[in-house]
């Protein structure tokens, strides 16, 4: 049996790892923090982290042929390197899907339903009825990305009896949704929404792609939420239109920077919903995790073709 080596940066246990090892592997496990270049990752064939990319230089890696992220995005991978090389690089597409799914459904009820400030006032030990709470039967949603997470997340808001539209880069038609728009109809996508949700990738194309001219053709008092990254959005004309109420509320998972400053404005706006990018956490997220790997590395070692392969030069 073919011997190949692999350095993995998180430990699955020792069952799912040896399960691994009797594909043909030998494994290497190094923790991710601070990891730095040694003699004995020179011959390793496959890599299989989130980022070691700050502390190990992965030119050094001589024999390495592909690596296997257990992240869905892929902003932190020296993609010109992978590219020079023909590097392969694989994500965890859908891993993280239904739990964020349910996240933007949970947070749609939130900002429709007031619970923000129902929070407080239980805090404070206020009884005061909210009578400007929202529906959201007969909304309208709007996905800016139709990937595995918008698809996810519109399976479980169609119950809720809403209008779904989505975007993405042709128009083509997608499942559970009502209708989809070409990017460059963003525009006109985007002011027909009562909530827009952020699940496209984070790319050059898409930095900064919800800009003052984008927010300006939202609905008054429509709600944004964001799942994806959060140079998506250009932070502060969001927080202009979130404080003159433009938009009214918005559940916000990512930002420009993280961890957000203290100083960051948002912190203080009552209209904010704001989680620590924490809306992809579940406990079924290692499992999943490893599947994705483990039947990725099956397919390798066995000379198939791989899943969730990332297309360099889209950045997805």
């Amino acid at each position: 049996m073919i011997t190949i080596k692999a350095l993995f940066t998180y430990n699955y246990g020792e069952e799912k790892m040896n399960a691994i090892k009797e594909l043909g592997y030998n494994i290497i496990f190094e923790k991710e923090k601070g990891i730095t270049y040694e003699e004995k990752f020179k011959d390793v064939d496959v890599l299989v982290c989130y980022n070691p990319f700050d502390t190990l230089d992965i030119s050094k890696l001589e024999n390495l042929k592909w690596i296997q992220l257990s992240s869905i995005g892929i902003d932190q991978v020296p993609k010109e390197y992978l590219n020079e090389k023909g590097l392969i690089l694989t994500n965890n597409k859908g891993g993280y899907s239904i739990p964020i799914g349910e996240w933007v459904v949970l947070k749609a009820l939130e900002l429709l339903r007031n619970s923000r400030d129902m929070y407080v006032k239980q805090f404070n030990k206020k009884w005061k009825i909210d009578t400007s709470m929202l529906e959201l039967y007969g909304k309208t949603i709007g996905f800016i990305g139709t990937g595995s997470i918008a698809k996810e997340s519109a399976k479980r808001l169609k119950g809720f009896e809403v209008k779904i539209l989505g975007l993405n880069t042709s128009g083509k038609d997608t499942e559970y949704f009502d209708k989809c728009f070409g990017i460059d109809d963003l525009k006109i996508m985007i002011g027909l929404c009562d909530i827009v949700v952020l699940t496209i990738p984070y790319t050059q194309k898409t930095h900064h792609l919800l800009n003052n001219e984008v927010f300006e053709t939202m609905k008054n008092g429509s709600y944004l939420i964001n799942v994806s990254r959060g140079s998506i959005i250009d932070e502060k004309h969001l927080i202009n239109y979130l404080e003159n109420g433009k938009i009214k509320g918005a559940a916000l998972d990512v930002f420009e920077e993280e961890p957000l400053r203290s100083e960051n404005p948002l912190w203080n706006l009552d209209n904010v919903i704001i989680t620590p990018h924490n809306s992809w956490i579940s406990e079924m997220r290692n499992i999943r995790r490893y599947n994705t790997i483990y039947e990725n590395m099956k397919r390798f070692i066995n000379g198939k073709d791989l899943a969730n392969v990332v297309n360099l030069e889209k950045g997805y």
